[in-house]
């Protein structure tokens, strides 16, 4: 009925999910029909929304909203910042590390290190405010 796999099985867990969160709209019958029924409306649904908001593929070259950080980042001296995070305490320069190039979690920074989740924070904080300042002196 869609055409593409990815909007069938889109469709399919939004069927599901309604059966899950919502079981009471189930009142009696065949549950097979019923669930037919609901994955039908559904897939109306996205027909009618593909008719009414034609999708345009955005182009590669526009830079997300919130990817102003992200081309700061890219456009630091890598040399400098390498200087500037062995520069900070290891009890900031360990968390920095593992949050921005380690990809770990607040949360998981403060289970591996043994520190409470707001020390954590509070030293990653602290840590970039030193970066900022110290990059700042050097025009990177």
């Amino acid at each position: 009925m869609l055409g593409e796999r990815a909007a069938a099985e889109d469709v399919v867990q939004a069927v599901f999910l309604t059966l899950w969160s919502r079981p009471d709209a189930y009142r009696e019958g065949n549950v097979g029909a019923w669930l037919a029924r609901v994955a039908r409306n559904r897939c109306l649904d996205v027909l009618r929304t593909r008719t009414s908001r034609p999708q345009v593929e955005m182009p590669v070259e526009l830079v997300a909203e919130g990817a102003i950080e992200e081309d700061v980042f890219a456009r630091l001296d890598g040399e400098s910042v390498r200087k500037a995070l062995a520069a900070l305490p290891e009890e900031q320069r360990v968390p920095i590390e593992m949050g921005f190039f380690g990809g770990v979690t607040h949360a998981e920074i403060a289970t591996r290190i043994g520190a409470p989740l707001g020390t954590i924070k509070t030293r990653i904080r602290a840590g970039l405010r030193r970066l900022r300042d110290q990059l700042e002196g050097t025009g990177a």
